[in-house]
């Protein structure tokens, strides 16, 4: 079994895709108007998947799964990623407003697909825990307002990493979808709190094209930072590592 990541699909299929017509699938929001790697960028994602990813394999996914408004729009959309290999664990980005109840949301997912909220996923004897994160303070867009959903966020990652008996577990990992320090990658209350937890690996998203440019260094803090929004991997899932143990993610 291998631990794979990418984040930011942003999937906005209009009806059921069928990959073995490409030039019949039309979508809400074409993605190449962000640039011309964005061009059928689901195509390359579906292939390069499929040639990287075997069934027993994770895929981590740490938000902007869909441009979907409501849970229903988002359909077609999680029916794709169900056509894929792997089990796929997935916390929400900034633009995944189709994720409101989380018994719905649960409940409309494809079968080889979890998320986490307030909660995590066990890998075999690794927990998998995370939050959307948000906007930190010191970043160049954050104002006071930015604050309080900052806050929230810091309990909602502290629910995940404290709802793991620790005795239990060889190692916890995080997904999470902003970088979770600001562009100058000051210490704040989410690097003080993967410290606290013993966090070895962090792997976040929402950065793209010059963004990524201000991307945590791979190592930091004694923590492992990955970016994997979808552009910055050229599409393609990234393996972050590889287990011995057989067994497939199970909920907690």
């Amino acid at each position: 079994m291998r631990i794979f990541a990418i984040g930011d699909v942003h999937l906005s299929f209009r009806e059921k895709v069928n990959p073995a017509a490409w030039d019949k699938v039309e979508v809400h929001k074409p993605m190449d108007i962000f640039g011309l790697e964005w061009k059928e960028h689901y195509r390359k994602i579906y292939e390069n998947w499929l040639n990287t990813v075997k069934t027993d394999d994770i895929v981590l996914m740490p938000g902007d799964v869909s441009w979907a408004l409501k849970l229903a729009e988002a359909r077609f959309d999680l029916e794709f990623l169900g056509l894929l290999p792997g089990r796929i664990i997935c916390v929400s980005g900034n633009h995944d407003y189709w994720w409101q109840s989380l018994t719905q949301v649960r409940a409309a997912l494809p079968d080889n697909m979890a998320v986490i909220q307030n909660d995590h996923v066990l890998v075999g004897d690794i927990a998998i825990c995370g939050s959307r994160g948000w906007w930190c303070p010191g970043a160049k867009c954050f104002t006071n307002d930015d604050m309080k959903i900052y806050r929230r966020e810091l309990i909602r990652m502290d629910n995940s990493l404290s709802s793991v008996d620790s005795g239990k577990v060889k190692d916890i990992m995080v997904l999470i979808h902003f970088m979770p320090t600001s562009e100058s990658h000051e210490k704040n209350e989410f690097i003080e709190m993967f410290q606290k937890y013993g966090i070895d690996t962090v792997i976040y998203g929402h950065l793209h094209g010059e963004a990524a440019r201000s991307r945590l260094p791979e190592r930091a803090w004694g923590i492992n930072f990955h970016l994997v929004s979808a552009d910055f991997l050229d599409f393609a899932p990234l393996m972050i590592r590889e287990l011995e143990t057989k067994n497939l993610a199970k909920k907690m």
